[in-house]
């Protein structure tokens, strides 16, 4: 016969199974300001989902979920609630990510090195497009900013994970089979880029024209952007990667957001997007990596275009990242890398969807603005400016640009050059359509 002792104590363990298996909203273990009432809200929240019992395997994701959670949210000193949803918390700059690395330990944020020669002088534009000066982001309408020591960074959500199709690679791209080049039609991944492979490169530059492509499949993602790249196309492939991208299962909407990516190993199980893992090192309290650039380009309207530049540090080896004409992102530390160590041999400029062949037929999900590069300004995406760090760091012209559409019925690029953009191309276009089936 049990025991009074062994009676109770059995409710008391179930009460506690349910607590553990409820969800721990992310705004209670971050709240911004002591005694508000979004600690109150959460507390409520937490309350009612212990009431729920949820089967084992319910209660092992959950469990998962709030690890990863209090492993990618870091402490905030203020948080800020943006119009489109995102919640920016203002972190300390040696609590991000990147600083639950072993090397970077007790370490200091580096000041930004010598820019490349020639980085401030770039062609003017047509005058139909806006200028990138300063990039505006959705959260910066609330007129609020992160303290000096601080830097912003979007706040991964429980929604955000249950989204995502793999919770042990949340954030990450998925692999490429060996000996599969990324611009190649043997990969769900397609591109229309410009690239450059003739020398030993240590950066480029380039300004990308930002829409808001459909995306045909919540799985599947569309981005513009430029790679730095190292290696081969097998295991051993470096990249570092910056641009714009809509990716409906990442974000959770349609909205263009500036984002950056690296990998050393073909993205197995190194690298991550923007702060998802110990990597890149933000420098800045101006931007927030993975929030929303405002405003987007409109089709036979005006133009919207953000520069961006990577480059080595010729001292120490870092890959930095510069956004607009002056705005220092941060770097990505040498050490992170194996060929990126020395030089990228590649540069790549362009976009590239993911097509998951949705009811067995080419995606609908677009690239650019959409719409084929023959249609020209106003109507297509383009890139103007193209260009590449030599080894003396100096900011150079992409000569020797080559032009390739891996699905020239789906998405296709058309280039040329002249005094106003230097190199230049557009690209893009609608996915599934008659010469795409």
């Amino acid at each position: 016969m049990a025991s009074h002792g062994s009676f109770y104590f059995v409710p008391l363990l179930l009460l506690l199974i349910l607590l553990l298996a409820s969800p721990l909203p992310t705004a209670a273990l971050y709240s911004s300001k002591p005694g508000s009432g979004d600690a109150g809200n959460a507390t409520a929240a937490a309350a009612a989902a212990a009431a729920r019992l949820r089967p084992g395997k319910e209660l092992l994701k959950y469990s998962r979920i709030r690890a990863l959670l209090r492993k990618l949210n870091k402490p905030s000193l203020k948080t800020i609630k943006s119009p489109d949803g995102d919640i920016i918390d203002c972190v300390p700059s040696h609590l991000q990510p990147a600083f639950d690395h072993p090397k970077l330990k007790g370490q200091k944020i580096l000041d930004p090195p010598e820019r490349p020669k020639n980085c401030y002088f770039t062609i003017s534009g047509s005058g139909s497009g806006r200028g990138n000066d300063v990039v505006v982001q959705a959260w910066h309408a609330t007129g609020e900013a992160c303290p000096e020591g601080t830097v912003p960074i979007r706040r991964t959500m429980e929604k955000d994970l249950l989204r995502a199709s793999s919770l042990r690679r949340y954030g990450r791209k998925k692999p490429v089979r060996r000996g599969v080049r990324r611009d190649s039609t043997s990969s769900s991944h397609e591109h229309a880029v410009g690239y450059v492979n003739s020398e030993q490169y240590y950066g480029a530059k380039a300004s990308v024209n930002v829409w808001s492509p459909r995306i045909g499949d919540p799985s599947e993602f569309s981005l513009s952007q430029i790679w730095v790249i190292s290696g081969s196309f097998g295991n051993d492939l470096n990249t570092i990667e910056a641009g714009w991208q809509v990716s409906p299962e990442l974000y959770g909407d349609s909205n263009p957001r500036f984002f950056t990516y690296w990998t050393t190993d073909a993205y197995q199980e190194t690298g991550c997007y923007n702060h998802n893992c110990r990597g890149f090192v933000q420098t800045t309290n101006k931007i927030a990596i993975g929030a929303a650039i405002t405003p987007k380009s409109v089709y036979n309207g005006r133009q919207f275009d953000i520069t961006l530049m990577l480059w080595k540090d010729p001292k120490h080896g870092h890959w930095w990242l510069q956004l607009g004409s002056g705005l220092v992102v941060g770097y990505w530390p040498s050490y992170l890398f194996t060929h990126l160590a020395r030089h990228a041999n590649m540069v790549q400029f362009g976009g590239e969807v993911v097509n998951t062949r949705p009811s067995g037929s080419h995606t609908a999900t677009q690239m650019g603005s959409g719409h084929f590069p023959s249609e020209g300004f106003d109507r297509a995406a383009y890139f103007r400016n193209l260009q590449v760090v030599d080894w003396d760091n100096n900011l150079i012209p992409a000569a020797s640009l080559k032009l390739l559409a891996d699905h020239p019925g789906c998405y296709d690029i058309q280039g040329g050059s002249n005094s106003y953009w230097g190199s230049y191309f557009y690209y893009g276009g609608p996915g599934r359509n008659v010469k795409c089936p």
